[in-house]
């Protein structure tokens, strides 16, 4: 099973409580700052709320 590498690319500044929210459940908090997270679905859903926030690669685990 794959793992994702998730980086945060913009500013949490600006968006939803619930985003922002999201992004600490990720892991993330900065922008810059990637977690290492498992294919999941509800990964990928979390994912699919702030995907204008993140940027999102496959490694292989």
């Amino acid at each position: 099973m794959a793992d994702l590498k998730v980086t945060q690319t913009r500013s949490a500044i600006g968006a939803k409580p619930k985003q922002r929210g999201t992004l600490r459940a990720l892991g993330l908090g900065r922008i810059g700052k990637s977690n290492t997270l498992p294919d999941r679905p509800e990964i990928r859903g979390m994912l699919a709320k702030v995907p204008h926030l993140i940027n999102v690669e496959e490694v292989a685990s």
